[in-house]
């Protein structure tokens, strides 16, 4: 075949995909590794990302350990992190190890963040390696993956859909039983149970006592099947619970805040009572600097509030968001941009909405349109920094192996304090001709 033929189809095949992304993944999903990883390995850098994205978990890993190692350098490095650490989970801890070894320090932090999860949580006690089942296969296809893949015992086994979410199951004695050319939809029940990721272990023993399972499957945020409690772990977890509750009678228990001992409450709450008397003085430090234009303009004092409230319940949604977002493993630290994107383009709009009605209250109050201008600028800046703000600051900390979740809002509160009354003030004495 001439190079022009070649390249004609490999115009039609980056085409294709482009306009048809679903059906495209659906074909490449029912090719064997081997013809993947030849497929792969011609592909432009930015089509070998996006097709490797849509694989399945169990056969992107398989072509991961296959492709050279420029092809894996680049794949992890520009991939969603989050399918990403799923493939990686059901490495060995040694290819994942070597695998790891090939990105840049960041990324392998990001990656290891979002492979492992919080101590006692369902992600935390599920096994990752199982075998992914599909409606369509007959009973002598999935006996074939099987033997071949010869996964760790179990009473089910779980069929998923093209994008990968949980939809039924099987018992695997009825494969027993089946005739060979029957389809694997024919089998299907309900699942009985499931859980999150992020469950806890209480949740995990609350679904073994209600519903008697003998494994248990947990799914992310969007339903995708992830791993599989098996039967031991349950009962590592129901032995575990078991313990933590007879300490509980006594107040012994390392989870119970409320009983906790008052040097040990005092402990970790002063230090950071005392960083937010410190920002404070900070926030307090930039109204002090325009203490001129406040006492000619008395009533900048009393909207000033008004912007830091708003910007203050912009920030906090911001972060509520992102926070949830990593708790969960929806994102990783490298999509900061995208959630950044997301975040200040929906709080510029609320912003100007929300500016609008303000600067329409103030002009009634007051009768004056420089002040009516003054604080809609200000709380549309203010609202769009906070906005930011509440994507970075809990990213950074993430990226840097700190908990988010312990001086996030300290750090917000600080920023917005600080930019909405600098904005306010700031706009305030540079128009005052206007007041």
């Amino acid at each position: 075949m001439s190079a022009d033929a070649m390249h004609a189809i490999h115009a039609l095949n980056h085409a294709f995909l482009r306009a048809h992304p679903l059906p495209a993944i659906r074909a490449l999903n029912q090719l064997s590794v081997d013809d993947l990883v030849t497929l792969l390995k011609v592909q432009p850098a930015a089509d070998r990302v996006t097709l490797w994205d849509g694989l399945r978990q169990d056969l992107a890993a398989a072509v991961l350990q296959q492709l050279p190692e420029n092809n894996i350098k680049q794949i992890l490095k520009h991939c969603d992190p989050v399918h990403a650490s799923r493939v990686l989970a059901k490495l060995s801890a040694d290819d994942r190890k070597q695998v790891m070894t090939l990105i840049d320090s960041a990324r392998q932090r990001e990656l290891s963040s979002l492979v492992q999860y919080p101590e006692d949580s369902a992600g935390s006690l599920m096994d990752q390696r199982f075998v992914p089942l599909y409606e369509t296969l007959t009973v002598r296809e999935v006996l074939h993956r099987l033997r071949k893949l010869k996964p760790r015992f179990t009473r089910q086994l779980y069929v998923l859909n093209d994008e990968g979410q949980l939809k039924s199951m099987v018992e695997i004695h009825k494969l027993t039983f089946a005739e060979s050319g029957e389809k694997l939809a024919a089998l299907c029940k309900p699942v009985p149970a499931v859980v999150e990721a992020t469950a806890t272990r209480e949740e995990v023993v609350a679904q073994l006592d209600l519903h008697r399972i003998t494994d248990l499957p947990v799914v992310d945020i969007a339903g995708r099947l992830i791993g599989i409690i098996r039967y031991d772990a349950l009962m590592d977890a129901v032995r575990e619970e078991s313990s933590i509750d007879i300490l509980t009678m006594v107040g012994a228990s390392r989870d119970e805040r409320a009983l906790s001992r008052i040097s040990f409450v005092v402990r970790k709450r002063l230090p950071w009572l005392s960083i937010n008397l410190l920002t404070a003085f900070l926030a307090a430090s930039v109204v002090g600097i325009f203490e001129g234009t406040i006492a000619k303009f008395t009533a900048l004092a009393v909207l000033l509030p008004v912007v830091a409230g708003q910007s203050g319940n912009t920030g906090a949604q911001a972060l509520a968001v992102t926070m949830r977002g990593l708790a969960l493993r929806e994102i990783g630290t490298s999509q900061w941009l995208r959630v950044t994107r997301k975040e200040v383009g929906a709080s510029f709009i609320n912003g100007v909405a929300i500016a609008l009605l303000t600067s329409a209250g103030v002009l009634v109050w007051s009768s004056s349109i420089g002040l009516a201008l003054v604080i809609g600028t200000s709380m549309v800046i203010a609202m769009v920094a906070a906005a930011f703000s509440g994507v970075i600051i809990p990213i950074v900390l993430s990226s840097l192996g700190q908990d988010p979740a312990q001086s996030s809002s300290i750090i917000l509160t600080t920023v917005t304090d600080v930019v909405g009354f600098f904005a306010f003030l700031g706009i305030a004495t540079l128009l005052s001709s206007m007041l």
